[in-house]
């Protein structure tokens, strides 16, 4: 097989496995748009930047900035993100990631590890 047919085949393996646990209970229910967020966050969060509420809702420049705002508190209130407040000036909020985003990509990247290893 050759490189680029096994590329492929991890990626559809991955795909398969990232549907069978949407379809789980524990597995939270997030939208696209939810999740590309979501991703979008990670990659900030993994580069221990702060990262608030404003630059969030700018991150997507392909949605509105009412529908990025509605995005982020769905993500809070299903306990993807959390919104931790400026120490010094109380207007500014960060939008951190709790222990069940954190689940969410390690679930994720499970799924990535079977995909490679099948």
């Amino acid at each position: 097989m050759t490189t680029s047919a096994q590329h492929s085949s991890t990626y559809i393996r991955f795909l398969n496995l990232v549907q069978s646990i949407r379809q789980l209970p524990s597995f939270p229910e997030i939208d696209a748009v939810e999740e590309r967020m979501l991703n979008l966050f990670a990659a900030t969060w993994h580069s221990k930047q702060p990262m608030t509420v404003l630059q969030a809702m700018g991150m997507m420049t392909e949605i509105s900035s009412t529908t990025a705002h509605r995005r982020i508190k769905s993500l809070r209130k299903k306990g993807l993100i959390a919104l931790n407040i400026d120490e010094v000036d109380n207007r500014i909020k960060y939008v951190v990631p709790t222990e069940q985003s954190n689940k969410y990509f390690a679930q994720m990247g499970q799924c990535l590890d079977k995909a490679q290893n099948a």
